[in-house]
């Protein structure tokens, strides 16, 4: 496995396209937190223009936080395109298991073998047919609770899932890693967590997936270390943590990345 730096490295070498169908709530903090890391967002998803701009784009991230029946449509074409392609794309199944609209939607999704699901323990266990006790977009179930859960899930999509919470837990449904990297304050920061599905997009452009889920995940939670150390509240914390992506050098982020086989 390269060390999570050169992984940030080579994402930021690429600078990679990655087109975002996300949330309103998310859109602008994704799009500063991409630009911030070194990728090149967009957020496009009008039906119009979805598929199209799907047959080109890298990567793709789609998150269901904000639900419509044309969203649901356009997230379906592009998905559907990716898969076709062969090209990574990531799922963010938000409240996932909260009404039936948002469980059809994330069956379909997960139908079309995502190449990352990143969610909290109770959005991944939503997804696997094993309950989870989701708090609206919120986890109410531990990381560990899911751990299984998310290695069934891997096996059935093919891809890489990755719990996220205060240690995240990432596998392929053979292999696993936690990351302990992270700071109390990034939940109180609105649309932090579906800020870093779009990083993981960004990583897996042209390399392994695991490995650079892993590596996003550990550079997304040292920012947030760093960006503790000056921040005096949740707003400061939002600008210092634009900067810490911004400025975490490949070699910091090995030595300060808290990686452990699982």
């Amino acid at each position: 496995m390269q060390t999570p730096g050169t992984h940030l490295s080579q994402m930021r070498a690429a600078a990679p396209l990655v087109q975002n169908i996300t949330n309103y709530v998310a859109m602008n903090v994704m799009a500063n937190v991409m630009l911030a890391a070194g990728a090149s967002p967009a957020m496009v998803h009008a039906a119009e223009e979805v598929g199209e701009f799907a047959a080109f784009t890298p990567a793709l991230t789609i998150n269901i936080g904000t639900l419509s029946a044309p969203w649901v449509g356009s997230m379906l074409t592009a998905a559907q395109v990716m898969h076709d392609r062969g090209a990574p794309w990531v799922l963010d199944p938000v409240a996932a298991g909260a009404t039936a609209f948002r469980r059809e939607t994330a069956a379909a999704l997960v139908a079309l073998r995502p190449t990352v699901v990143r969610g909290n323990a109770s959005e991944i266990m939503a997804l696997a047919g094993l309950g989870g006790r989701g708090k609206g977009a919120d986890a109410a179930d531990g990381v560990e609770a899911a751990e299984a859960a998310a290695r069934s899930l891997a096996a059935q999509t093919g891809g890489v899932v990755a719990v996220t919470g205060p240690v995240d837990f990432v596998t392929d449904g053979t292999r696993a890693f936690r990351i302990a990297n992270g700071d109390p304050m990034m939940p109180r920061i609105t649309a932090l967590g579906c800020s870093l599905t779009g990083v993981v997009g960004a990583f897996l452009v042209g390399q392994p997936a695991l490995e650079a889920t892993v590596a996003a995940l550990a550079y997304y939670g040292l920012a947030g270390e760093v960006a503790a150390e000056t921040a005096q509240g949740p707003g400061s914390f939002s600008v210092a943590f634009l900067d810490a992506l911004h400025n975490i050098t490949p070699e910091r982020l090995t030595a300060g990345a808290r990686i452990a086989a699982a």
